[in-house]
């Protein structure tokens, strides 16, 4: 699938339209800087790393070249993988030279207006695994699909569930989703054609940095050693294609067509203000995953999902059951090892309240309830429909930190 720009270049010339920074306030503040890749108008085949601040993009490359830093060949990489690879001392002293540039609006410092750069996928991906650790979520797609039985698997309430998906077909913010086809079910036996049923998921993604060994797990003491940061991330599924083929092993077409991620990682060091204690547990768990008390892993991210600009949801991703930090420890326990450019999410982020709900598998109870539009009522996707994920977090002294939007318009296939 072609990568395609969450934002357009103007036909004017970045070089002729950009600016000295200076701080701003707002989502995207001297707090938060979160990382991408970008290219102008002017340059179109150069990508550069950048950081939002305001509505502008700052190039780091450039900043850090002009104001000899240590770390000027990272941050002009093409790239965000050779500083994923780095390790967290050195994100911490990278962060805190952007702080200090923003801060005393360093005349080194050129901004390019977010609407005229071209935003791309800001790393490449290694192995991409996606997680199923909302219990309202869980719980409702188990009454859904075994009304008669427990809404919960024997598992579920032990270990994170997830699965392995399709790292090449994680694309960039903005990118068009081609409804896939697909063989289906029917009441005459399986026919092949395109999903009836294309759905949404509101995730959130934990892109990896520092490598591990292989044999050697990653206990959740080392979580922040090893991921970088988070960012938004709407794992698109055609249910129809996905109901008949994943017994016995799981989600494969339906799910590997397309995973957008925010053109924006936010790097996990400035969400330390949104840490929260995750649900309480209803289960005693295995060692390597227990909670650990003095250090919450959990995180209050607030998302909105709109479909055609209007509101449909609100998923509180406090309320997930299980933490970033025992998925990852999970996901390694068996000795897997980590690679830069590793990407795993949350799954569908889900809450009690029915407006909470992060798919429109569970807002439409299966189709049966319809979503109401302004222009009509939705069951499941239509071509030409947009989705839009936007979230914040709370930041230093009450403030608010903005995670980069994630849109996706679907378009015939």
């Amino acid at each position: 699938m072609p990568e395609a720009p969450a934002h357009t270049a103007a036909d004017t010339p970045a070089a002729e339209t950009a600016t000295t920074a200076a701080p701003a306030g707002g989502l995207y503040g001297p707090d938060n800087l979160p990382y991408g890749v970008f290219t102008t108008a002017d340059e179109p085949d150069r990508r550069r790393i950048g950081v939002r601040l305001g509505d502008t993009v700052l190039d780091a490359g450039a900043a850090a070249r002009a104001l000899g830093s240590a770390h000027a060949e990272l941050l002009s990489a093409p790239t965000l993988n050779p500083l994923l690879a780095a390790g967290r001392p050195v994100w911490t002293a990278v962060r805190a030279e952007l702080r200090a540039w923003v801060r005393d609006a360093r005349p080194e410092l050129t901004a390019v207006p977010l609407a005229e750069a071209t935003l791309h996928l800001p790393f490449e991906v290694a192995d991409y695994v996606d997680f199923y650790a909302s219990e309202h979520h869980a719980s409702n797609v188990g009454r859904m699909f075994r009304p008669d039985g427990e809404p919960l698997t024997p598992n579920w309430k032990h270990l994170p569930i997830g699965y392995h998906g399709r790292a090449g077909t994680v694309v960039v913010s903005g990118t068009p989703v081609v409804r896939p086809h697909g063989q289906r079910r029917t009441p005459d036996g399986p026919v092949f054609g395109p999903t009836q049923r294309l759905d949404i998921e509101a995730e959130v993604g934990f892109v990896v940095g520092a490598p591990s060994r292989m044999g050697e797990p990653v206990p959740q003491s080392a979580f922040r050693d090893h991921v970088f940061g988070v960012c938004l991330l709407n794992d698109w599924s055609a249910r129809d294609i996905q109901a008949w083929e994943y017994v016995p092993l799981g989600p494969f077409l339906g799910k590997s067509f397309a995973t957008s991620v925010s053109a924006w990682i936010t790097p996990l060091e400035a969400l330390d203000a949104a840490r929260v204690a995750p649900p309480e547990r209803t289960h005693p768990l295995l060692d390597y995953l227990v909670d650990d008390a003095e250090d919450p892993a959990g995180l209050d991210l607030r998302i909105t999902v709109t479909l055609n600009g209007h509101t449909i949801a609100e998923p509180p991703f406090s309320a997930m059951y299980w933490t970033a930090a025992q998925q990852l420890a999970h996901m390694t326990v068996n000795g897997a090892s980590l690679r830069p450019g590793d990407l795993f999410a949350s799954g569908t982020v889900s809450g009690p309240d029915k407006h909470q709900r992060g798919c429109l598998l569970e807002l439409t109870w299966s189709g049966e309830e319809p979503v109401e539009l302004p222009d009509g009522t939705r069951t499941f996707l239509e071509d030409g429909d947009e989705v839009v994920l936007t979230a914040w977090a709370p930041g230093p002294d009450g403030g608010r930190l903005g995670l980069g939007e994630v849109a996706g318009r679907v378009v015939k296939g």
